[in-house]
């Protein structure tokens, strides 16, 4: 999770994040002493307040614990989601109205300001988006060229912006030209683009295992099946199951999160990204590939998309700036190699174009460094929630839980010990105003009962780790296990 120095880290962020990598992959044990901090002093050649200052990181993540005239030590961490999910490709069927039903419940209860959120996978808080500088930017265009708003947006779009993806794009390894992109109203739009392009009713769509929920009736809506992919927690897509598939012709297309994948947050290694540009490729089936989260990856330089390995045109990237700089832009884009005529002729026909005031506040944002800036600041603020929440969830969930260890984002998948539904969890926190996402939506089956998706897109308040050990209160409580390491639950907070 250590990020360079060309990422503006200081010195004791950078030997934080040092020290929680060798945490994460149990260098460091739970129970083992840290070493002196005058030693790390030396052998790192840093200051000692240096020292004192990323043993305070490690703190705020629940990593480490100060115990007196002793030292630092550090704590008991969640273990990881690290099987694969072991079963075998079977055809689903269409989402049930029951399933529709419980996903219309999470998005009201997401969307209520009495509810304390933890499962939007969408930040809430002002402080996680430049929203004063894309202000500044969008009131400059407007004083400028106050006619803009006057005047409709017409197919392909800003070119300006295009011109800036594609000159972003670069530092990804996919060259594209602003002619190659089309620009979509946010990533959703683009993958039903891309699937109204490649496919026809009936046919199968392979989907990672779990994935997101919202695919479901995505496909529903076109009239297409959905296959689920076995997928591991830290490697991604079974790509034996794929080839599997593809030599059977079982899938007509593929939608995958290879970069920070939502729900499970890995990122696919570079040698099965290689090889699974190479697999679609040999057997002609479009590959969808949704990058949402790539550049909120930890690890840099950030691992290029498939994509970037596409030498054919099967791939196509679908991706946007909500997750990312401006939400409420819902500014998305799509190079689709092949398709990409196709596509820009449904995005003509079915919503035209999108704002120009909003994409070219997007481009100058672009343009002006400011992005970059910005995501240095976001990746950093999302490896240190996890971390945090992880610590939280270590001493308050029932022990034997499991969560995965993201490389990127800010969801992660957790896995509850013994006989638990928390579909049935989802409705008795409702009742006190707390919001997770039961496992159940990340497939068609009813393999993941026992799991949740939570998200550490919020500031760490006192709201929000109420929320959080409250709901690993209930998990012990219906389990009948006692937690990692029980020091009591607070009363509610005031919410104010």
């Amino acid at each position: 999770m250590s990020l360079p120095l060309s990422s503006g880290q200081t010195l004791y962020q950078q030997l934080a994040d040092s020290f929680a990598e060798s945490i994460h992959q149990g260098t460091l044990k739970p129970g083992k002493r840290l070493p002196a901090i005058r030693r790390v002093a030396q052998s790192h050649q840093v200051s000692v307040n240096t020292v004192l200052n990323a043993w305070q990181i490690l703190e705020d993540r629940g990593l480490i614990e100060a115990r007196p005239q002793s030292g630092y030590y550090v704590r008991g961490v969640m273990p990881a989601v690290t099987r694969p999910v072991k079963p075998l490709p079977a055809k689903i069927n269409d989402p049930s109205t029951q399933k529709l039903e419980l996903i219309e419940q999470v998005f009201a209860a997401q969307n209520n300001a009495d509810y304390t959120n933890i499962s939007l996978a969408c930040p809430q808080d002002g402080t996680f988006y430049p929203a004063a500088r894309l202000g500044r930017i969008t009131s400059g265009i407007l004083r400028h060229n106050p006619d803009i708003i006057g005047r409709y947006a017409l197919p392909p779009g800003s070119e300006r912006l295009r011109e800036e993806i594609a000159r972003r794009s670069l530092h990804n390894g996919i060259n594209l030209t602003a002619q190659e992109i089309t620009l979509t109203h946010g990533c959703m739009e683009a993958l039903q683009l891309a699937l109204r392009a490649v496919t026809k009713p009936g046919d199968c769509i392979g989907l990672e295992s779990p994935t997101y929920f919202f695919l479901f009736p995505l496909l529903a809506s076109l009239g297409l099946k959905a296959l689920e992919i076995p997928t591991d927690p830290q490697q991604g897509l079974s790509l034996d199951a794929l080839e599997m598939l593809l030599q059977e012709k079982r899938i007509q297309a593929l939608i995958a999160m290879p970069g920070a994948q939502n729900p499970l947050g890995y990122v696919m290694p570079l040698e099965n990204k290689k090889r699974l540009a190479k697999l679609v490729s040999t057997y002609h089936v479009p590959m969808l590939e949704d990058g949402l989260y790539d550049e909120l990856q930890f690890d840099w330089p950030l691992s290029p998309p498939v994509k970037a390995f596409d030498s054919d045109g099967w791939v196509i990237y679908c991706t946007s700036f909500t997750k990312t700089v401006a939400p409420d832009f819902r500014v998305g884009w799509t190079a689709a190699g092949r398709f990409h005529q196709t596509i820009a002729r449904l995005k003509a026909v079915s919503s035209m174009s999108e704002s120009r005031l909003l994409c070219e506040t997007l481009a100058e944002f672009l343009a002006s460094g400011g992005y970059d800036h910005h995501l240095r600041s976001l990746r950093r603020r999302y490896a240190a929630n996890l971390d945090a929440a992880r610590g939280i969830m270590a001493r308050h969930f029932p022990q034997g839980t499991r969560a995965t260890l993201p490389k990127g984002g800010f969801v992660f998948w957790v896995e509850l010990p013994g006989k638990v539904d928390t579909v049935e969890m989802f409705h008795r926190l409702l009742q006190e105003q707390i919001c997770v996402t039961p496992g159940a939506l990340y497939t068609l089956s009813d393999r993941y009962k026992h799991a949740l998706r939570l998200s550490c897109c919020y500031p760490f308040d006192e709201r929000y780790t109420w929320a959080l050990k409250r709901t690993g209160a209930l998990a012990c409580e219906i389990t009948g296990l006692a937690p990692g390491q029980d020091q009591g639950l607070p009363l509610r907070p005031q919410v104010v």
